[in-house]
């Protein structure tokens, strides 16, 4: 592992996402959007959890929604350094795969952590009280979410060949993430065939935890949700690795 290029590799991503000031601000307008209309309009909704309304109850899952989109959408970059110079002179550079795919992770969490604090700080003054404590176990948690759901992009864009794959891809495997999560439900009162895909599905663990966090609730204990995440972070990156083993330039 070459720690330098993986510094240079990072800086690069850092300043392509910080560049794009409105790449910031449209990712946040799904989540806002279910978050104010969706959790407002179902006000008459009841919360799983006592004590909070029904906005606040799906406010971990919209967290863990921005994580997903931002982190997996991430894996379009790489099929466009496929058709330009960048990606040649990676490539030809004496660093090592592995050492390339670590480095273009470190950039799409970047850009996930961001949006994650950003609708932190919303949640806060909006939604519901969070101290600086369950703030900084929220961004915590979603370090290695945003590692994860990142790799599985990488992933993904280092074996697809055009960007429109990448979006028929991206549209078949989110959407589903995100809904058999539990986010904007509980999963205890959900039916057996929702509650057997949801083990299966790596952001079901991180909405549990985010909930635990927030909302001292989860359907999972917090070491369930801490090794379910860890194991599928594993995964992720041996199949990041091994994708970028494979990769080569395109014109």
């Amino acid at each position: 592992m070459n720690f330098n290029a993986v510094y240079a590799l990072l800086l690069r991503e850092a300043k392509i996402f910080l560049r794009e000031k409105e790449r910031i601000v449209s990712i946040l307008i799904s989540p806002l959007l279910f978050l104010f209309v969706m959790g407002k309009g179902m006000a008459g909704g009841q919360s799983p959890v006592p004590g909070y309304t029904y906005q606040q109850f799906i406010f971990p899952g919209i967290m863990a929604m921005v994580i997903l989109f931002t982190s997996i959408t991430y894996g379009l970059y790489i099929i466009w350094d496929k058709r330009l110079d960048f990606l040649k002179e990676v490539l030809a550079a004496p660093i090592s795969r592995a050492t390339l795919f670590y480095g273009k992770a470190l950039g799409g969490m970047l850009g996930a952590l961001i949006e994650t604090l950003l609708l932190v700080m919303i949640g806060g003054l909006f939604i519901m009280p969070l101290g600086p404590g369950k703030m900084l176990l929220c961004f915590l948690a979603a370090v290695p979410v945003s590692f994860m759901i990142t790799s599985m992009g990488l992933t993904i864009g280092a074996r697809m060949k055009s960007m429109e794959g990448f979006g028929l891809v991206m549209s078949f495997l989110t959407w589903p993430l995100f809904f058999f999560s539990g986010a904007l439900f509980d999963l205890a009162g959900a039916a057996p065939y929702i509650r057997a895909v949801s083990y299966f599905d790596p952001v079901t663990y991180a909405v549990d935890l985010m909930r635990i966090i927030m909302l001292g609730q989860g359907y999972f204990s917090v070491w369930t949700n801490l090794g379910a995440i860890a194991l599928f972070c594993l995964a992720a990156a041996a199949l990041g690795v091994a994708a970028f083993g494979k990769l080569q330039q395109e014109k």
